[in-house]
């Protein structure tokens, strides 16, 4: 496919999302820029029962012994501005933030540049590229909603981590494959992770 995303994981919860995604993307033979911050590390030693290490290096060996060969994964780093995440003439035409805590949310929405998520967000956005972020995060106040409709204005896709379940799922896994499914499909990516309505499921 030799297609190429930018991949941020935030300190939201849903780590599993951005496994499978990551995954998924990977065996697309994709080229990945992945980010990850220091809260995302956290949460997904948490939630995916095995710690993420720091250094890249065997972050990039712990990610592939999980999720497989394929493709080209490339870690970078959080303040990495040489990235070709960071410039408008070098980066992928297609960003993904998932999850996306409130926190990347708000930062995203007013301009911030304080990190290497936030300026490859703001340079997705200004070059009309793709921006897919994934919030999970529940109840929504009122800052929230007003961060979504903003981005949402600026051209953003607003794609909650809200699984249904009219696909009648088995486990965890297909209801995280509920999610992944909506987002590659935001994205352009033809997938067999979920049927359209009306359809059976191809696996």
């Amino acid at each position: 496919m030799n297609r190429r995303v930018t991949l941020a994981i935030t300190g939201a919860s849903g780590a599993p999302y951005a496994e499978r995604l990551l995954q998924w993307l990977l065996a697309a033979n994709c080229e990945v820029h992945l980010l990850v911050s220091k809260a995302a590390l956290m949460v997904a030693a948490v939630e995916t029962g095995a710690p993420w290490p720091a250094n890249h290096d065997k972050l990039h060996d712990h990610l592939r012994e999980r999720l497989g060969d394929g493709g080209k994964l490339i870690i970078v780093g959080r303040e990495d501005w040489m990235s070709p995440v960071a410039s408008g003439s070098g980066a992928p035409d297609t960003m993904i933030v998932c999850p996306c805590s409130t926190g990347t949310l708000a930062a995203i929405a007013t301009g911030q540049c304080d990190n290497l998520i936030e300026r490859g967000a703001d340079v997705v956005l200004k070059e009309n590229g793709r921006l897919i972020l994934v919030p999970r995060e529940t109840p929504y106040n009122e800052i929230h909603l007003q961060n979504m409709l903003i981005l949402k204005r600026a051209g953003a896709v607003i794609l909650p981590a809200s699984p249904g379940f009219y696909h009648q799922p088995k486990t965890i896994s297909d209801m995280i494959d509920f999610v992944v499914a909506r987002i590659l499909k935001s994205a352009g990516f033809e997938q067999d992770l979920l049927a359209p309505w009306g359809e059976e499921t191809k696996n």
